[in-house]
């Protein structure tokens, strides 16, 4: 075995050699103050990425080595770089007004450095005159790494962001059933001078950094375009506490006067094109609803992402003190308080507005912002227009948060330590039999197990402070702590519940998804003169309760049913969920009615079955969306659909997608189906564990027969799906069906090669046969490697916080050609579109098609559907162009591009359904009854191209006597995807 992959798991060695993470120090706010008595820099991280600090711990470090902010600013201007990237994409020009700036433009990841000649070593904010490059179809902010001489001086500055500034269309348009259609945004970004502000929203104010006397040099790298008129370095801006200010403001006089109302909805812009309209069903929220969809509120769950910011615009008749009060919802998550940053005319007025918290409340309340004395705060407003803006901010939390992620690694290492010595895995279990002498056999792991408790007790009550109230986190906490307690007190049997600590890690991990959704749902903002009430807020009892009664009325009026269709109207079914029916129902009427003029009905399908009913029952839908990619050449054989090649301008659209996607969807030269979403095939990595390994990631199959003694002396192993198997023949040269599609492919000698090695998988390095949850395993870290698909991705994304920057994707293991070059071919699975051969509208639905397709759309949908549902809505997109401008991390992005030219899923023939079938029961035959493989293969191929000749018979390709009427043409792929070369880095 190489040296550099041998594993010393003798007992207590990870406790005594685990890195030390550093405490999360210096805070924001009071809220995530610590207990000095918890010793969090006890705490064992299992392996440490991030070696650059948290700003707040540089921060404090450069405060105690007696640094202080600067006093003069230092400017440079954006068009004198000294260094580029790319002198052809970066360069001086001119942009929206103003001349000699600098026009960043590049395609791929770029970089622009400047030289500042700083001439007091000082702490400074670092602003930016910018203005984001418009009609280059990104939406999200500009994100940048920053380096100051070539160093990051704390890990924030890996993600720094830049926002864009939108509006809403308005006035906002109503569709046919009279429901409002929720308006697009525009984006209305111009020239702004913001500071750089982290985008984890972990800050309630600008980053600060420092710079030493003399010249530096600062790098900006990120990709997305924009123009540049100056960089300058500025000394930070003391915030005053209200009481400095109320002293300032004593000699304001006080007014009366009308109070100003402002339905929140009517904003003046916002920071993010997630941020979205509701629609509100109270009998107190206005406009009232009245059983059509009216947007009559913003924010709730698409306003609860940092530093997502939302500005109103107001006009005071008067100078003089004011009140700030909001009708709000807050019930999102029980007894979480939701944090946001109030500014006025951009500014943070005093110290207690960089995050003020919105309690939860079960329902619509009416808030003013005030103090814990119940004193509201008063603004001096001077007779004019102004803004008001709420920003989310994670400030209150993030500390906690990051306190939570050390805890997780330390049970981490604690669970590590456990699993090593006793050999627990995901066969073995503890052998009880034996006695376990804590001192001898786990040194200093009671200890450990006991600090755990002690940060467990001090983050509840740090929750607590920070919350204003217990809830189920600060609850779960301190359960936590008293069962590890309740373990320390009979130590001998800790070996036994190791289940206990691992359930308890995946616990905490939910936990800091949870504390970072701040929600907020805003229906009127209120400007009140000093000496004027606020007014009537929440709805009276019987206005409730007629209300109600309206309601119950409304919900009768169904305008989803499959039963009839209306003629008037392009009818799409699609098999989804209702989420993903709504928001495209919403975004069709946003956009494609009013672009087209064709209005659009959309119905959820529940079942693909139900197709071949209605057909029979003389309905129909012009379109259906979100099949899986086996039906489109099953309706299409009984001459159900529209073949799409038939429209004059589908070569155009062909193309846009994998030319192995399009497999699937060809029959006897025609394609009757779209890809709509793909899946993929990558591979899945424990980034902590392989590196405690000593071990690389596989690049071949060879690569992982090395890696697997070591991981199954670890009692660990290497997952691979029993039931995916395309990728082992179509590696080693293997087509699945012979030209005409009479015969299988299978009865090759690479065929033969494939199987066998698919089947020695399992038969000689002994990889798991079954596994009900590869996530579950892959999360303990039972099995820390292995191949698995997009939801596998999504899985970790939205469920597995715990394992944040710990896991990986890289391409799969591949096979070597003769060549040198390695092979990746996979499949994945799609979801297809497809119109139907009886439409009397196939021109308005092929044109409905390309429109749901085409790039902007598709990023449109999967941002507003991530927006409103999470992460775990992410849509997996089968175009590459909208699949870029989606939220992928970068370099998990690259991964899938890289993979996906690669993308080759099996064709649909006559019979095809045999092959799956009889291709997995050969598996089953070399594997589970060890029969041979080249014997259990055969069996299948005869069993195989039996019914692929009686299929052919029955649709004509073939006669009764064997003799081939007509030949079947089926496509074939042999070179990877070229056409994403442009989009891969």
């Amino acid at each position: 075995m190489n040296n550099k992959r041998k594993w010393l798991w003798f007992g207590g060695s990870l406790l005594m050699t685990a890195l030390l993470l550093s405490s999360g120090a210096a805070v924001n706010t009071v809220s995530g103050e610590k207990a000095e008595a918890v010793n969090y820099e006890g705490l064992i991280a299992t392996f440490n990425y991030e070696t650059d600090p948290y700003f707040n711990e540089a921060l404090a470090n450069w405060q105690a080595q007696g640094i202080q902010n600067a006093t003069k600013s230092v400017l440079v201007e954006g068009a004198g770089p000294s260094l580029v990237s790319n002198a052809e994409e970066i360069k001086a020009g001119e942009y929206e007004g103003k001349s000699n700036v600098l026009l960043w433009n590049t395609t791929n990841t770029g970089w622009v450095e400047y030289q500042v000649d700083v001439a007091e070593s000082a702490l400074y904010e670092i602003h930016v005159s910018y203005n984001p490059l418009k009609d280059v179809g990104r939406k999200g902010p500009i994100q940048w790494e920053v380096t100051v001489d070539g160093e990051k001086p704390f890990r924030e500055a890996s993600s720094i962001s830049l926002y864009r500034t939108w509006e809403d269309v308005r006035p906002i348009l109503k569709n046919s059933d009279g429901d409002e259609i929720r308006p697009r945004s525009i984006d209305v970004s111009g020239w702004s001078e913001k500071p750089f502000i982290d985008s984890g929203g972990a800050y309630a104010q600008p980053l600060q950094w420092h710079f030493t006397e003399g010249l530096h040099t600062i790098r900006l790298q990120g990709f997305d375009p924009v123009a540049i008129e100056q960089v300058e370095l500025v000394p930070s801006k003391p915030i005053p506490s209200y009481e400095e200010v109320a002293a300032v403001q004593r000699d304001v006089p006080s007014i009366t006067g009308e109070v100003l109302t402002l339905q929140a909805e009517d904003f003046a812009y916002k920071n993010d094109t997630a941020i979205k309209l509701f629609s509100d069903k109270n009998s107190r929220t206005l406009p009232r609803y009245t059983g059509r969809i009216i947007y009559n509120t913003v924010g709730g769950l698409r306003w609860l992402e940092q530093n997502q910011e939302i500005t109103w615009s107001f006009t005071v008749p008067e100078t003089g003190l004011y009140k700030i009060g909001f009708r709000a919802l807050q019930n999102t998550i029980a007894q979480k308080t939701s944090y946001r940053t109030v500014r006025i005319d951009g500014e943070v007025p005093f110290k207690e507005f960089l995050a003020y918290g919105f309690p939860y409340s079960t329902g619509w309340n009416g808030t003013i912002l005030q103090d814990g004395d119940k004193e509201p705060y008063l603004l001096n407003l001077e007779k004019g227009e102004h803004t008001l803006s709420l920003a989310v901010t994670q400030s209150q939390v993030k500390s906690i948060v990051v306190d939570v992620e050390k805890l997780i690694a330390h049970l981490d290492a604690i669970d590590w330590d456990l699993r090593t010595i006793t050999g627990a895995s995901t066969k073995k279990a503890i052998d009880r039999n034996r006695t376990w002498n804590m001192d001898q056999d786990f040194p200093g792991l009671t200890d450990q197990m006991a600090l755990a408790a002690d940060v467990m007790e001090d983050l509840s009550k740090r929750l607590v402070k920070a919350n204003g109230n217990k809830d189920s986190i600060s609850q779960g906490l301190d359960t936590s702590a008293k069962d590890i307690r309740s373990l320390l007190r009979k130590p001998e049997e800790i070996p036994y519940q190791v289940e206990e600590i691992s359930s308890m890690r995946e616990k905490f991990g939910t936990f800091i998804d949870t504390l970072l959704k701040q929600s907020l749902q805003l229906d009127e903002v209120y400007i009140i003169p000093e000496k004027e009430d606020a007014p009537k807020m929440e709805a009276s009892f019987f206005n409730r309760v007629w209300g109600g009664a309206q309601n119950f009325i409304y919900s009768f009026d169904a305008r989803d049913s499959l039963k009839e269709m209306d003629d008037t109207k392009l009818n799409v079914w699609v098999q989804r969920g209702r989420d993903y029916v709504d928001q495209l129902q919403q975004i069709a009427d946003e956009s494609f009615t009013p672009e087209t003029g064709i209005e659009v009905k959309v119905n959820l399908l529940p079942n693909p079955e139900l197709l071949l009913m209605s057909n029979a029952a003389g309905v129909q839908p012009d379109i259906a969306l979100g099949l899986t990619q086996d039906l489109p050449v099953d309706y299409a054989i009984r001459g159900t659909l529209q073949d799409l090649s038939e429209f004059p301008d589908f070569e155009q659209l062909y193309p846009q997608f994998s030319p192995g996607s399009w497999l699937p969807l060809h029959y006897d030269g025609g394609y009757y189906g779209v890809p709509e979403t793909q899946s993929f095939q990558v591979l899945y990595y424990r980034k902590d564990i392989l590196q405690r390994l000593g071990l690389d990631i596989p690049q071949t199959w060879d690569d992982v027969y090395d890696l697997l003694p070591t991981l199954q002396q670890n009692f660990m192993n290497f997952y691979v799906n029993p039931k995916e198997f395309t990728h082992f023949f179509y590696q080693n040269g293997v087509e699945f069906y012979e030209p005409g599609g009479v015969k299988s492919g299978l009865d090759r000698p690479e065929a033969y090669r494939a199987f066998k090695q698919w089947t020695d998988l399992f038969n000689t390095y002994a990889v798991e046969k079954e596994v009900p949850s590869f996530y579950q395993h892959f999360r303990t870290g039972t099995m820390p490697i292995g191949i698995s698909d997009y939801n596998m991705y999504v899985q970790l994304s939205a469920a597995a916080p715990e394992l944040n920057s710990r896991w990986g994707i890289a391409l799969i293991p591949g096979t070597e050609q003769a060549d040198g070059t390695i092979s990746r071919w996979a499949g994945g699975g799609q979801r297809t579109g497809v119109i139907f051969d009886k439409s009397k509208k196939k021109d308005e639905a092929w044109q409905f098609l390309k429109w749901w397709l085409s790039a902007e759309v598709q990023e449109q949908y999967g941002s507003d559907l991530e927006a409103v549902n999470g992460v775990a809505f992410r849509w997996n997109t089968a175009n590459v162009e909208a699949f870029t401008n989606l939220p992928w991390k970068k370099e998990d992005a690259n991964v899938i591009l890289n993979q996906w030219k690669w993308y080759k899923d099996i064709p649909n023939v006559p019979g095809g359904y045999f092959l799956e079938r009889e291709t997995n029961n050969a598996w089953i035959r070399s594997v589970v009854r060890t029969d041979n493989y080249m014997s259990s293969l055969e069996q299948a191929v005869r069993d195989i191209n039996r019914e692929l000749l009686r299929k052919q018979q029955e649709f004509g390709f073939i006669d009764e006597q064997g003799r081939q009427l007509k030949a079947l043409d089926i496509p074939v792929v042999e070179q990877p995807w070229e056409g994403i070369d442009r989009y891969v880095e």
